[in-house]
């Protein structure tokens, strides 16, 4: 039975929003969504890693307690709590790029004690680097264009950074978007750190 990856949420519009993410991040992996700790816990196909609301793991501790390595919670700021008990959090109050780079922070950093387990028991690590044949090819002015777009630099800086123009980093812009089927600040940054464009610790 292939593992997924759950997505326990009450928020339907969250959930769908984060499962878009997680499978632009995790290709080769099923997400799937539950509304309820109810709903996650009549499921049995196996699972490799769990993102809960805050609100779902509250009042459920017990049924989630055996796969805290694996489950991330999804909090609205104040996380202390959770963190204390040893659970790794996810805030979903910031901005797209931002939750896309706490999931590539959960990439870099692993599973302290429980990633080659997870690993080896499911077959999949939270995330898989996107097959490079079926990447779409940037040129080198592009991909110089994605690293700063993605690290923050409006279209003028880019243009003072790069010598070029700003019709030029326009037409650039334009193209990395066309490319890559997206305008999404965050799935953009997917892709530069996924292909190695940018480093995730120069974000």
């Amino acid at each position: 039975m292939a593992p997924q990856i759950a997505i326990i949420c009450e928020n339907t519009l969250s959930s769908m929003a984060l499962r878009s993410l997680l499978s632009d991040v995790v290709p080769g992996i099923e997400v799937v969504c539950y509304r309820s700790a109810e709903e996650f816990r009549n499921q049995s196909s196996m699972v490799a890693h769990i993102f809960v609301s805050a609100n779902i793991l509250f009042h459920n501790p017990e049924l989630f307690q055996p796969y805290m390595r694996r489950t991330f919670v999804l909090t609205e700021g104040e996380a202390s709590p959770f963190v204390q008990s040893g659970f790794r959090t996810i805030d979903i109050t910031v901005s797209e790029q931002h939750i896309v780079r706490q999931i590539l922070e959960i990439q870099r950093s692993g599973h302290p004690g429980g990633c080659s387990a997870a690993h080896q028991t499911c077959g999949h690590n939270i995330v898989e680097n996107m097959p490079m044949e079926e990447s779409p090819q940037l040129s080198a002015r592009e991909k110089d264009v994605l690293a700063l777009l993605v690290k923050g630099y409006i279209n003028k800086e880019i243009a003072d950074k790069l010598s070029i123009s700003l019709a030029t980093v326009i037409f650039h812009r334009n193209n990395i978007c066309d490319k890559l089927n997206t305008r999404s600040l965050g799935r953009l940054t997917i892709y530069a750190v996924l292909n190695n464009i940018v480093s995730l610790s120069d974000l």
